[in-house]
């Protein structure tokens, strides 16, 4: 059904009728009523792409509008690079009602992120405009809404080359694809007048919503300070007050403080500053990622009139010429880059989606990542905190350096960037510097100046791969030919590597100019490798991993991050970037296992990360191939071949390992045999883990698997999970060099995202499959000629599973 022609400034096309908006738990119900504080505000959309925008706003009915839910992309891309991605002008509207009883609220819409030029209508009448597509903005709608009846709201976005929004470079130049649509949630506020106030909307310096600091941090105490500005959009004086409630991760309050009332005028910000004091801590670390939850409520005559709930962790970190410390003891940084890019969604993940990337790269034996280059999602800043990954924060930009606009715009990221996520637990670093970019010294000294000025705190720490101003220097291997950018950007700043183990090996240290050695041959220097490139180039990447990381761990670097965790799309190649330790549908590569090996093994039997592994580097498939190298973070590993040792022997300590915690083991097997190897790890003498890989005999049979990461496929959330068809002989040994074309099928309510017939690579093909808006099973299956085929049932689960 149609709703009528809505008139405003002009005409244009009414929507569908309204989709119920979800509320956020924690943040719905205040004042007790369930309609009031955030909800999600994804479903019930209607989208187009490439439309005249006079056709858009004068309803012309010949449109084909298509009803779409959020996140969203304007297009699925393919992961081959058949075109361009796409780039141009999308219009998304939506048709909502405000309830007559709200009215005197303060009503506001707010995006996550939209790419990238948003132009955001009313009932027709233009009422905000933003810049830049990987921050969120708040509309204020409070004046323009209309109560009681049905409103429209339209977003005209452009996501085509500005070289004045970061990252400024055309895509056909870039090194990654800026994808398009509203890729991230929206959601309604309605709240009184009278309200926290949103942290980048009130574009105050050190202000707006709330912001935390902890001081004398030990083991023994810490002191939380709380800073909270309200906002008052009554006419009139209102008088508040503020409280805090701090509680354990059981819901034991561990503290709280309540402010007196304070006057807060018509129109302005009523600033509140509280403490709490905090007896024995549990310390956040990436090891024990313990979080507090922290409710900060405006109360009026008694009455909640809104609350915001924060998850916070307690530390102490400090960087120094010598290492980083946290909590008082020195810690290596063991990273890696990540793209937020999924195939075929581009930027539309769901916040499971992003969570299970940050899990990915957890479970990789990393304690860091770094946001290359450009801020993610709040979801993928939440599972860091809740994970245990410390994060490096990223503002757009890559190579490129605008005129007066950008540079302006660029400087307003940095702060917007620092009011989001100032509250991350996981963040120790802010990258307030446009990657592999030639800045002004001017540029660089406002840039800092503006995350010192946000933060106004110890223990703030600026970064950037240009040595003037920031305060830790991350330069890259290839910024100059390894060891030399040791001495090149001599200082006595801390140091970090931001990117290693690339190009260094692909481009023969040549600078920024990748482009001359596009077509470089030398299949043995480079890193950038795909999975179905064969075990020997897996090793190879691998060796030039272990090979700069243990460079790394030779200079004073208090860390690294390799490059990176996933492969990507790039704008100005055909091929993909190949580099991932992981590939693009996020099947591990040889060198995971490299990094995970690198983590100390948690004896702890409930341990889920770090767990003592060990992996045989071998597919055991080639008679010519009878060097076996073996990953473990064990103390010893014993290789047998069909059930006898080979040998049994402590870790390599050639010179790609002599730095490293835990070196590869390899070993020499005499002589080839076809059937089973397996490596058996040691600790303290005593059996710890085991692996196994067979000699693959023909295809014969399909065996599906799900990637669920620490999320179960979730419902009515655009939430989509890898599906996995391994093409394997007939006992389950994944044939390695397999290449058959494997369809999927669902059934149920989900769908598949992107083509149904996809290629097996290295044995495996792998496809994403979409949850619909109903709980229950989902039935996935999978043929291929002459293949026994498969199926598989995935349980779709509601938002409280």
């Amino acid at each position: 059904m149609k709703l009528p022609y809505l008139f405003h400034t002009f005409v244009f096309l009414a929507f569908t009728v309204l989709a119920g908006c979800r509320s956020v738990p924690e943040e719905a119900g205040v004042a007790g009523a369930t309609s009031l504080g955030k909800q999600v505000f994804n479903d019930g959309w209607e989208f187009v792409r490439d439309a005249d925008s006079a056709a858009v706003f004068g309803g012309q009915n010949s449109l084909a509008w298509e009803q779409v839910s959020l996140p969203h992309t304007a297009r699925l891309e393919p992961i081959e690079k058949t075109e361009q991605q796409w780039q141009g002008t999308a219009f998304y509207r939506k048709a909502f009602t405000i309830p007559a009883s709200h009215q005197g609220k303060h009503i506001a819409l707010q995006f996550e992120a939209a790419m990238q030029v948003a132009e955001v209508y009313l009932n027709g009448q233009h009422i905000f405009r933003h810049l830049g597509g990987y921050l969120p903005f708040y509309v204020d709608i409070t004046a323009q809404v209309k109560y009681g009846e049905e409103n429209v709201v339209l977003v005209k976005l452009n996501n085509e080359d500005n070289p004045n929004i970061a990252p400024g470079k055309p895509l056909a130049d870039l090194d990654f694809n800026y994808y398009s649509g509203i890729y991230r949630n929206v959601y309604l506020i309605t709240k009184d007048k009278l309200h926290i106030s949103d942290a980048v909307a009130a574009n105050r310096v050190t202000g707006g919503g709330v912001l935390l600091n902890y001081q004398n941090v030990s083991q023994q105490a810490a002191t939380l300070q709380v800073q909270t500005e309200l906002k008052n959009d009554h006419a009139e004086q209102q008088e508040a007050q503020v409280r805090i409630i701090l509680s354990d991760s059981s819901g034991n309050k561990i503290g709280e403080a309540q402010s007196e009332s304070m006057a807060v005028q018509p129109g302005a910000f009523g600033t509140f500053r509280q403490s709490i004091n905090i007896t024995n801590p549990k310390l956040w670390s990436p090891d024990a990622p313990y979080l507090y939850t922290l409710d900060v409520e405006l109360l009026q005559d008694g009455k909640v009139l809104d609350r915001q709930r924060i998850k916070t962790g307690i530390k102490s970190f400090r960087f120094a010429k010598d290492g980083f410390y946290l909590n008082g003891e020195k810690l290596f940084l063991r990273g890696t880059n990540r793209h937020q890019e999924y195939p075929y969604l581009g930027y539309a993940l769901s916040d499971n989606a992003n969570y299970r990337d940050a899990w990915k790269i957890k479970e990789a034996g990393f304690n860091f990542v770094r946001l290359s280059h450009y801020p993610q999602s709040p979801a993928f800043m939440e599972a860091c905190d809740e994970l245990g990954l410390l994060v490096m924060d990223a503002i757009p930009g890559w190579q490129f350096f605008g005129e007066a606009e950008f540079q302006q715009n660029a400087l307003q990221d940095v702060r917007e960037m620092v009011r989001r996520d100032r509250n991350h637990t996981s963040v120790i670093l802010w990258e307030a510097s446009l990657n592999e970019s030639g800045m002004t010294k001017a540029f660089m000294q406002q840039a800092h100046q503006a995350v010192h000025e946000e933060l106004p705190f110890e223990g703030v720490y600026t970064c950037g791969w240009i040595d003037d101003v920031y305060d830790v220097f991350i330069p890259a291997r290839q910024h100059a030919k390894a060891p030399d950018y040791w001495n090149k950007y001599g200082n006595d700043k801390p140091l970090f590597i931001a990117e290693y183990g690339d190009w260094e090996y692909y481009a023969q240290n040549a600078g920024f100019n990748q482009k001359e050695f596009a077509n470089l041959k030398e299949e043995e220097r480079t890193s950038r490798q795909l999975r179905g490139f064969g075990q020997k180039r897996l090793l190879q990447q691998a060796l030039n991993y272990q090979e700069a990381h243990n460079s790394n761990l030779q200079g004073p670097a208090v860390g690294d991050a390799n490059w990176l965790m996933f492969d990507y799309k790039r704008g100005y190649a055909d091929d993909i970037e190949s580099s991932g330790i992981m590939d693009i549908v996020r099947l591990p590569k040889f060198a995971f296992y490299f990094y995970q090996s690198q983590a100390n093994p948690d004896l702890d039997e409930d341990a889920v990360f770090h767990k003592p592994m060990v992996f045989i580097a071998n597919y055991w498939s080639d008679p010519a191939l009878k060097t076996v190298k073996v990953y473990s973070n064990c103390d010893e590993v014993e290789l047998q071949l069909n059930g006898k040792t080979i040998a049994r022997q402590k870790p390599d300590q050639d010179r790609n390992s002599t730095h490293l915690p835990h070196p590869p083991f390899t070993f020499e097997v005499p002589r080839y045999e076809a059937g089973t190897l397996t490596a058996i790890g040691y600790i303290n003498n005593r059996k710890a883990a085991t692996h196994q890989q067979k000699t693959a005999e023909k295809p014969a049979k399909l065996i599906l698997s799900v990637d669920v990461s620490g999320k179960k496929l979730a419902v009515g959330k655009n939430d989509a999970v890898f599906v996995y068809a391994s093409v394997t002989d007939a006992s389950g040994t994944v044939v390695p060099d397999a290449t058959n074309a494997v369809t999927f099928s669902v059934e149920g309510d989900a769908e598949l995202v992107g083509p149904e017939t996809v290629d097996a690579e290295a044995g495996i093909a792998a496809i994403l499959v979409k949850a619909g808006k109903q709980a229950g099973p989902i039935k996935i299956q999978a043929q291929a000629n002459g293949l026994e085929a498969a199926s598989y049932t995935l349980e779709a689960v509601g938002e409280n599973k």
